[in-house]
C-alpha cells in the first residue's frame, strides 16, 4: 500500500514539474550601459529599459534589466569594471547560465566603447569597427594582460552566445546624445550604428536603429525643446521623459518588425 502511495506521489509531482515547465514565461533581457540601465525613482537620469515593461504584455513574458551603469560591450562581457558595485548582476556571464530557448536579449552598446582602450582609470573601450582584428594589451586599470577585440566582434559574441542557447538576439543602436549640427542631432550613421547594423545583417539579426528613431523625433520636436525635457546638463543621460519617449520608440519597432516574434508579446494597442 505505501509503495503505491509512493508512486502516486512521484506522477503528481512528475505531472506538476512537467506542466510548470511547460507554462514557463519567456525572459526578455536587456544588456547594455546607463542610457540602458534602471535607476532609482529619486535619479535625474534615467535610462529607457526601465520603462519598457509597461509596452509589454508581462503576463505572457518577464522583463529583466540587467543594464550596468559604465559598462561597454567590452567590459560587459570581461567583468573588467571600475568598481565591485558593477558586478552585482553577474553581467553577461550570470545571463548565460539562465538562458533558455524562447528568451530574447537585446542589446544596446556603444557610448563606453568610445572610451581608450587602454588606461589607468577604466580601460573600457573596444578596437573601432567590425574586424577580427585584435590587440594584446597590459590593462593598466586591471593590472593583468588581456586581449581586446573590435566593437563588432564583442557584439557578435553576444549574438552567437545568445543563439547557442536558443534564444533571440536583437541589436540596437546607441541612443544619440544631446549634440546638434544645422538644427540636426549629430547621428552615429558612420560608427556604432553603422557597424551595429552591418553585424545585424552579416549574421541575420534583428536591428532597431534606435539613434536614427530618436534623432528623427528631436529633430521633429526642436533643439529647445529636447534640451529642455529630455536631457540632463551631461547632454548624454536622459530624464525620465528622454527615457520614456525612447522606451515608446523601442516598442514601436519592435511591433513594426515583421521578423521579430518579440512583437507577439506586446501589449494590444
Amino acid at each position: 500500500m505505501k509503495s503505491k502511495y509512493f508512486i502516486a506521489g512521484i506522477l503528481v509531482i512528475a505531472v506538476c514539474l512537467i506542466t510548470g515547465f511547460s507554462k514557463r514565461q519567456p525572459v526578455l533581457y536587456l544588456i547594455g550601459d546607463s542610457t540602458v540601465a534602471t535607476t532609482t525613482p529619486q535619479s535625474a537620469i534615467q535610462g529607457w529599459g526601465g520603462y519598457l515593461s509597461s509596452f509589454f504584455d508581462t503576463t505572457k513574458i518577464r522583463i529583466e534589466n540587467r543594464a550596468v551603469a559604465g559598462t561597454s560591450s567590452r567590459t560587459y562581457q570581461t567583468k573588467g569594471v571600475h568598481t565591485i558595485e558593477m558586478l552585482k548582476n553577474g553581467m553577461w556571464d550570470s545571463i548565460k547560465v539562465t538562458l533558455k530557448p524562447g528568451d530574447f536579449v537585446m542589446m544596446q552598446f556603444g557610448h563606453n566603447d568610445d572610451s581608450p582602450v587602454n588606461d589607468s582609470a577604466r580601460a573600457r573601450g573596444s578596437l573601432k569597427g567590425i574586424g577580427a582584428d585584435s590587440v594584446l594589451i597590459y590593462n593598466r586599470f586591471l593590472k593583468r594582460t588581456e586581449v581586446v577585440h573590435s566593437y563588432g566582434w564583442y557584439i557578435k559574441k553576444f549574438i552567437s552566445d545568445t543563439r547557442l542557447r536558443g534564444a533571440v538576439p536583437i541589436v540596437c543602436s546607441p541612443v544619440p546624445k544631446n549634440f546638434w549640427n544645422d538644427s540636426h542631432v549629430i547621428r552615429n550613421t558612420d560608427d556604432y550604428g553603422k557597424w551595429g547594423s552591418t553585424v545585424a545583417e552579416n549574421t541575420g539579426t534583428f536591428f532597431i536603429d534606435l539613434n536614427k528613431l530618436i534623432a528623427d523625433q528631436y529633430d521633429a520636436e526642436g533643439q529647445q525643446k529636447v534640451n529642455s525635457l529630455y536631457f540632463v546638463k551631461d547632454n548624454i543621460h536622459t530624464t525620465r521623459a528622454g527615457a520614456q519617449l525612447n522606451a515608446a520608440l523601442v516598442a514601436g519597432a519592435i511591433r513594426a518588425g515583421k521578423s521579430c516574434p518579440l512583437k507577439d508579446y506586446l501589449k494590444n494597442q
